[in-house]
């Protein structure tokens, strides 16, 4: 199984290469290892609503989710639409899963992308939790963290200290997807 990259590794920095074949062998293999990765990351630290196939090594545009209604793997994600309203969000990631960046995201987006199946889908005019989730890891796919968005003053907070005053960080940004994990949700 495939580890999860921590923050500083330079290949973080790549934007990943599309893919022109989304039923070839290798791409099936790297869609697996990815959804691994993701139940095993939740599984560990109880979170983790996706993954990007960069946080793993993998430089294709693939996504896994652990999203009721979505695809488990999205490829070639690219976003077609955002609002022009912005929202303060504290962003957690798998590459650095013991600190939260404040930073900056459209409220809503819309995203196309393919399927493992060859289905191209549109999801539009996504909600918050949905919209900065994808503005994530598609940041992740083109070479872009969360440390690269940080926004206002005391971006970088550690998860001892956001978990031990939640509500103290969560009044600071104007929306909050929630920490808590159930087998089946985001």
């Amino acid at each position: 199984m495939n580890s999860i990259l921590p923050v500083g590794t330079p290949s973080l920095r790549e934007r990943s290469t599309p893919l022109a074949d989304q039923s070839a062998a290798s791409v099936v293999a790297d869609a697996r290892a990815l959804t691994d990765a993701l139940a095993a990351f939740r599984a560990e630290h109880g979170f983790g609503r996706a993954i990007a196939a960069p946080q793993i090594g993998v430089n294709r545009r693939l996504i896994a989710l652990a999203l009721p209604g979505w695809p488990s793997v999205i490829i070639n994600p690219e976003i077609v639409w955002h609002s022009a309203q912005t929202m303060t969000v504290w962003d957690d990631c798998m590459c650095f899963p013991d600190m939260l960046v404040r930073v900056l995201r459209h409220v809503s987006v819309s995203v196309a992308f393919t399927t493992l199946d060859g289905e191209r889908q549109v999801r539009e005019t996504l909600g918050q939790a949905e919209a900065e989730l994808i503005q994530h890891e598609i940041d992740h796919l083109d070479g872009v963290l969360s440390f690269d968005r940080a926004t206002g003053v005391n971006a970088i907070v550690s998860r001892q200290a956001f978990d031990a005053d939640p509500a103290a960080f969560i009044a600071t940004v104007d929306f909050h997807p929630g920490q808590a994990v159930t087998e089946g949700q985001p």
